[in-house]
């Protein structure tokens, strides 16, 4: 079954914990049946104007004691529920975690956002459900019918046997009818509200495109188109809910008429007092509590399904960036590792990969030698290859041809060291609404105060951090929206700076700047970053005469590679783009 990851270990882990739910779930309904019982006889006595209270008194205990009994078995079940279920919870979310943060790298191109969205705000949330909603209360209520019917087999054992089959219409019938009949439509709606996800990600994302063409009004009628076909499948949802429970209550309703008959039967009959009829009658009130939600519980399990289908999707991604058990048996040794974060040589040896057995090739025999120190820039417009290589080399994809290597091991051997080893300065770093101080420290959470300002002194940014009314204390608001794009991007660079890895990628850093900033940008990074591996992945050629090595990447292969003068001097078409990307060369060439 899909998802069982999912569902069968925390039933193993708290088995016992869900015996006890389940028999304090019984206990409950057992109480407050034995309650109306109780109740019904005692009404019936002291109908009869018995000559003294004595006569009753017992009775009046009793319902009192039940009556007690019922509030506090039922807080204890539910305060065991819920504990053990937000347990459960916890680690959901642990091991939800631990599936999607060594896909970080790639998660994006993936999966869409509405997609991982939906996973951390409805699944994992949903499959509580599961527990409290469909398996917790199926058990008590099964528990209850077989002790109710052997409870009556008592008395009548042929009526024990017609009530028997005749209540299967609430814990089977009905059940699978709900079932078979809202399977469809559940499935619908969760796919319905998955859009509504992507649509409502997709516009936070482009908000801004949205209402600088001047059409937010077209985008709310999508969204509200959406949700009108939302709202559709609900309602049809909710009125077969209505149907449902009308068919249950009529159900239950010919089960105290016939109940009632029943014990009148018997009291004609000799065989029952007739004080017992209404505890007879009453008794099935409690106990419809228990049968009636069945239906509700089984319809449910379609949502759940479709949560373990994407969860599944998720896992069976990342089990397959891992590769198989086999690549992940071989160890690096605290040796290798500390060599690697002083000297990593990153070597890429006839490489090929793809994201699907069948699919295109994202790059094919690609060769690469970067000893420590050694700057070169990859090039290429989007769809190149570029950013699966970046993948490569920082281990989160393995090669389906070749090798990727780092100080002679494979590089996605060092799995979780990798962060000591590279670094990585993007287009976009997220900056956290907390103080200055704290983002920086990003890059080492032990940092000093005084390593934080040193960093701001290397980045350029210490004057106006400390021009601020709260010095590196200032809080930086959502995203970093107190500084500019530039700063933002040093921050970022100070961050990198603590990090102090042998290698750092610069993945677009300067996209989006202004040509002052972006020279200014550039000129700090190549003055601070000096000695260390610089992998530079850029669309234009700013800046690429600082580099050792430029590679040109086209349709996943490498079309160009070369010192910036030997492009120069040898690639007609490499000169003619550098030539594009900074007019004023040509300029000066030309004269």
């Amino acid at each position: 079954m899909k998802g069982e990851q999912w569902l069968r270990p925390y039933i193993t882990q708290y088995f016992w914990r869900f015996v006890i739910i389940v028999v304090l779930g019984a206990l409950t309904l057992l109480t407050a049946s034995s309650l109306m019982f109780s109740s019904g006889y005692l009404i019936s006595k002291s109908a009869l104007r018995p000559e003294n209270i004595l006569m009753v008194y017992v009775q009046i205990v009793i319902v009192r004691t039940f009556g007690t009994s019922r509030s506090v078995v039922h807080y204890v079940e539910r305060l065991v529920g819920h504990d053990t279920i937000l347990r459960i919870l916890s680690k959901m979310r642990v091991q939800l975690y631990r599936i999607l943060e060594p896909q970080a790298l790639f998660i994006s191109s993936r999966f869409r956002t509405g997609d991982i969205l939906g996973v951390l705000a409805e699944d994992i949330e949903k499959l509580q459900d599961v527990y409290l909603r469909t398996i917790f209360p199926s058990l008590v209520a099964l528990l209850l019918y077989a002790i109710s019917i052997t409870a009556l087999g008592q008395f009548d054992l042929q009526f024990a046997l017609y009530m028997a089959l005749y209540l299967l219409i609430l814990i089977l019938v009905l059940p699978w009818i709900s079932l078979w009949l809202t399977k469809k439509k559940n499935q619908q709606s969760q796919h319905k509200r998955g859009r509504l996800y992507q649509t409502l990600t997709d516009a936070v994302i482009g908000m801004s495109d949205w209402v600088i063409s001047g059409r937010p009004a077209q985008f709310v009628e999508l969204y509200e188109n959406n949700e009108v076909e939302v709202a559709q499948i609900d309602r049809k949802l909710s009125t077969w809910a209505r149907w449902r429970n009308l068919i249950g209550q009529t159900t239950s309703g010919i089960a105290v008429v016939g109940v009632l008959y029943w014990s009148g039967q018997q009291y004609a009959d000799g065989l029952i007092a007739s004080t017992m009829i209404a505890a007879f009658v009453l008794v099935i009130f409690p106990l419809m509590d228990a049968f009636l939600p069945i239906s509700e519980a089984i319809e449910k399990v379609p949502r759940y399904q479709g949560s373990f289908v994407r969860l599944a999707e998720i896992e069976d991604a990342g089990k397959e960036m891992k590769g198989t058990d086999s690549s992940r048996i071989e160890k690096i040794s605290e040796e290798v590792l500390n060599r690697a974060r002083s000297d990593a040589h990153l070597k890429i040896d006839h490489a090929s990969y793809r994201y699907d057995d069948l699919g295109v090739w994202s790059f094919q025999d690609i060769t690469l030698d970067i000893p420590q120190g050694k700057k070169i820039a990859i090039i290429g417009r989007s769809g190149a290859g570029k950013s699966t290589l970046l993948k490569l080399i920082q281990g989160a994809v393995v090669p389906e041809k070749g090798s990727a290597t780092i100080h002679g091991m494979d590089a996605h051997l060092y799995d979780e060291h990798i962060p000591s080893i590279i670094s990585v300065l993007n287009q976009s770093p997220h900056l956290f609404d907390t103080t200055v101080t704290n983002n920086i420290r990003m890059g080492k959470l032990d940092a000093t105060d005084e390593e934080i300002a040193e960093v701001a002194r290397k980045v350029k940014m210490d004057r106006l951090i400390e021009s601020l009314p709260e010095g590196y204390k200032t809080a930086m608001h959502e995203t970093g929206q107190r500084f500019s794009g530039g700063e933002r991007q040093r921050i970022a660079l100070a961050r990198v700076l603590l990090q102090d890895t042998p290698v750092v990628i610069l993945d677009e850093p300067t996209v989006g700047l202004d040509p002052r900033t972006e020279n200014e940008l550039l000129a700090t990074i190549f003055e601070t970053l000096r000695g260390k591996s610089l992998v530079w992945v850029t669309h234009h050629l700013v800046g690429a005469e600082r580099m050792d090595e430029i590679i040109f990447m086209e349709n996943g292969k490498i079309e160009m590679r070369g010192s910036h003068v030997e492009l120069m001097e040898n690639y007609p078409r490499y000169r003619n783009l550098y030539h594009l990307d900074r007019p004023e060369s040509f300029l000066k060439a030309s004269d």
